[in-house]
């Protein structure tokens, strides 16, 4: 079969992909308490993506069939109870140990930075959100980035008030938006999301009480579950595992790297997403903040939130990943958006290892050395997944509770397509982040400026 065919033929596929209803059940108490996902109707017969709770706090995924007739709060629930909380120990690639700390009874003040462009319906929906949060003490920061009309602006000035403070960046670039963020915010720790989540209630508390509990530490990460699975690419990609690292809370610490991770700290996808990260405000700043010439909105496409997670392990700082931090992120919904999301993944993964070597030379032998396993690494990234497949170890199969984890068992033949272009977006991600760093004349590199704060800034 040619490659035109089998292209036509995987398209045919994922346009036969159904829906998945997205929803959450609390095991709490006796009674389980079953919620549809954020912005879906009440759950009925068909597939259900469930998150587990145990009181209120996400334990794990499971994807189960409700029956026609049958009562979907009694079959999810029987499904639920097979998932169990992740025992305290060494969670897999963690350097120190898996136990979550309890939430201390101070929570550091902190700044939720969001950037955004024109695309105001799916901000309003985040703002809300975000400042619904339990957290006792944060402020939230919009940076609009590269406007080209005043509809952010207004719709902040409007409805958020003095709740929310308005930022104009008229840089383009993700990473550009986040330093501007990072020099107007006033948190000791800075959380950043993007405008297309909705965030847990307890979802800045849980990304930054690690912070108070470790004073070593310069990075969390959190848990990114699908909103909604309505169209072809939303179940697609949530069948490969989505954005989802997990349910073992899992400390990386760079002097005592992970023994079954040769590639550390270089396999920072890893890590965590930019959709969910929150950095110790002084440490950003130490390490520079963001590259500029990485990130959407640039040639590079992508790659800021891994330069970032990278230069704070370089300098001595631990990474810590949670799930009590969750954000239900609305996944992009067309085969057109699955394409450039598998370039810029490609392209964004290249292009930041590109951005830290020429920041730190001296990562060169250590990368060097790695870089055969990083290729064998690479390769099995963009391989083409075969239906059963599962994306990690975490995965027990559709109708099945994942034990302690995302049940991220694929249902769908990930298409070789997706695959290519991933492949070729790694190609060209070092030209990617050159043009950037030519196209903004050298600024590539340097820390933020501007703002009420940028004198913290190394």
């Amino acid at each position: 079969m040619s490659r035109t065919a089998r292209t036509q033929e995987e398209i045919r596929r994922f346009l036969a992909i159904g829906a998945v209803q997205v929803a959450e059940l609390d095991l709490s108490g006796e009674d389980a308490v079953l919620r549809p996902g954020p912005g879906s109707p009440p759950v009925t017969h068909g597939e259900v993506f469930l998150l587990v709770r145990r009181d209120g706090l996400p334990v794990g995924t499971l994807l189960g069939r409700v029956p026609e007739g049958a009562d979907p709060a009694t079959v999810l629930e029987a499904l639920a109870r097979q998932v169990r909380v992740p025992a305290p120990g060494r969670g897999p690639g963690a350097a120190g140990t898996a136990a979550e700390a309890p939430v201390p009874p101070s929570t550091p003040f902190a700044s939720v930075v969001v950037a955004s462009r024109e695309r105001t319906g799916q901000l309003a929906r985040a703002l809300d959100s975000l400042l619904a949060q339990d957290h006792p003490r944060f402020e939230v920061v919009v940076v609009d980035n590269a406007p080209v009309t005043d509809e952010t602006r207004d719709l902040v000035h409007r409805k958020y008030g003095e709740r929310v403070r308005y930022v104009r960046e008229p840089v383009p670039g993700l990473a550009t938006a986040h330093n501007t963020g990072l020099a107007h915010a006033l948190g000791e720790v800075i959380a950043f999301t993007d405008d297309d989540v909705v965030a847990d209630v307890r979802w800045l508390t849980g990304l930054t009480a690690p912070f108070a509990a470790d004073p070593g530490l310069g990075c969390a990460t959190g848990l990114i579950l699908p909103a909604r699975l309505r169209t072809p690419a939303q179940v697609l990609l949530e069948s490969h595992g989505g954005f989802a690292k997990g349910f073992v809370p899992t400390t990386y610490d760079p002097r005592e790297p992970p023994r079954d991770e040769p590639l550390f700290p270089f396999t920072a996808g890893r890590f965590g997403s930019g959709a969910n990260m929150a950095f110790r405000a002084e440490v950003l700043r130490a390490v520079g903040g963001f590259d500029p010439a990485t990130g959407a909105g640039t040639p590079a496409r992508g790659g800021d939130d891994l330069y970032g997670f990278v230069r704070v392990l370089a300098r001595g700082h631990r990474l810590h990943y949670t799930p009590r931090a969750l954000v239900w992120h609305h996944h992009r919904e067309t085969w057109a958006d699955l394409e450039t999301q598998a370039f810029g993944y490609g392209a964004g993964l290249t292009a930041y290892l590109t951005a830290i070597l020429v920041a730190r030379p001296a990562l060169l032998p250590a990368f060097l050395a790695r870089l055969p396993r990083g290729l064998s690494h690479a390769r099995g990234l963009t391989a083409v997944r075969r239906t059963g497949d599962a994306e990690g170890p975490e995965g027990t199969g559709t109708g099945s509770a994942a034990p302690g984890g995302h049940d991220a068992r694929t249902t769908h033949p990930w298409p070789r397509r997706l695959s290519r272009l991933q492949r070729r977006g790694m190609l060209y991600g070092p030209v990617g982040y050159l043009r950037a760093r030519r196209a903004a004349g050298g600024a590539a590199g340097r820390p933020p400026s501007g703002g009420r704060t940028a004198g913290g800034a190394r």
